[in-house]
């Protein structure tokens, strides 16, 4: 028996966790899966329990020496300084017990939706847990340390001989898998993300198109801060389409940052709701048409955890189902549970309010200092209240 689409998930994936006043926070996979239950839109049989990645198959993207240093980091025996060489211990990316295997589970989760997929089992598979594009072969960065969506395109290249479209929603420039395929004309990588110039990692300029035979395969969209929805959806939706007709992919594996929404707080563009809507719309809707449906998704940035993310991320896994027209208000048994772990006023709804956009700021000031954690805009504080 197969379903449509699968959905990756195990409460194992909170372990990966930095620290309780990090931005990171994965409490926001258990939020979605949760909403998406209170929906009744989650089946037990559509639910799949993720397994570890091997060290080989880290190796795919990822050198033995910085496997072997998360490893000794995570059972406190790294020096700091070596920590550092490998970017972990960094107020980005700290080190935390079991690092190692908390990331290994998140690129095994990917691994299961690839094979779910690639096998036949399933149209569609959602890891949300992944997403984490930041990671180098021999460096973490930016809350990234293994970077499972590299290792899942090397995987597919290796066990199923395909040629894989990536496209990254995220804010952030999805640089760690751009620069892995950088030369690899059978992997195409299409990013649309705030501009550099604002925000990390500062890369993802138009004039990134690859390099050697990889030429032409790289496609870069930045946007500048404070985008809307209507520039943002013109622009995923023309080169989305554009850049799958030109590359004609066997497979769609798409990254589902969600931090370009007005609320988040680590980045500066003015999306509402209706761009969770159509990300995942136009990725369906291309996927059956170049790819017999073969579709992936990955989660990835979105620091708004309680508000932002779970209606995000469950717009992904209902478009996959074929039921992405729910409006109206969100299950207040959901809202009760949850509402008391937070300070925030949980929405109500499952569209932003009508008229919600922040006022364009008098000043933006954005710190020099490149990390993520510290490049804010200043800006009035913004509120639901009318």
């Amino acid at each position: 028996m197969s379903n449509e689409a699968v959905f990756i998930y195990s409460d194992q994936l909170i372990k990966y966790r930095f620290s309780n006043d990090h931005p990171f926070n994965q409490t926001r996979v258990m939020l979605t899966y949760d909403l998406l239950k209170s929906l009744n839109a989650l089946d037990d049989s559509q639910i799949i329990e993720p397994r570890i990645a091997t060290d080989e198959e880290l190796e795919l993207v990822h050198d033995p020496q910085f496997i072997q240093a998360v490893k000794l980091a995570g059972e406190g025996k790294l020096p700091e300084e070596t920590a550092q060489n490998y970017g972990i211990g960094t107020e980005d990316t700290p080190i935390f017990p079991g690092m190692h295997e908390a990331s290994a589970l998140l690129v095994g989760a990917t691994l299961t939706a690839v094979d779910h997929v690639m096998s036949g089992k399933s149209k569609h598979a959602l890891s949300l847990g992944g997403g984490l594009h930041h990671g180098f072969r021999g460096k973490a960065s930016g809350f990234c340390i293994y970077n499972d969506s590299a290792v899942a395109i090397r995987y597919m290249q290796k066990k199923y001989n395909v040629r894989v479209l990536y496209v990254d929603t995220d804010a952030h420039h999805g640089d760690g898998v751009q620069w892995t395929f950088y030369d690899d004309p059978n992997v195409c990588t299409l990013s649309i993300h705030e501009t550099g110039r604002y925000l990390f990692p500062g890369t993802g300029s138009v004039n990134e198109r690859g390099a050697g035979k990889g030429y032409g395969y790289s496609f870069n969209i930045p946007v500048d801060a404070f985008t809307e929805d209507d520039s943002w959806i013109d622009a995923y939706t023309t080169a989305f389409k554009e850049v799958a007709e030109f590359f004609k992919p066997d497979v769609i594996l798409t990254q589902n940052g969600v931090d370009s929404h007005y609320y988040d707080p680590l980045t500066h563009l003015s999306a509402t709701m209706r761009i969770y809507r159509e990300i995942p719309k136009l990725a369906h809707q291309l996927a059956h048409q170049y790819c017999d449906g073969r579709w992936i998704a990955v989660g990835g940035g979105g620091y708004d955890i309680w508000r932002v993310v779970p209606r995000a991320w469950s717009l992904i896994w209902l478009e996959m189902i074929e039921k992405s027209a729910i409006h109206g208000p969100l299950p207040q048994e959901w809202i009760s549970k949850w509402q008391s772990k937070t300070s925030v006023t949980l929405p109500s709804n499952w569209d932003d309010e009508e008229n919600i956009y922040p006022p364009i700021p008098r000043k933006v000031e954005i710190e020099e200092k490149n990390t993520l954690t510290v490049q804010k805009a200043l800006y009035p504080i913004r509120s639901h209240n009318k």
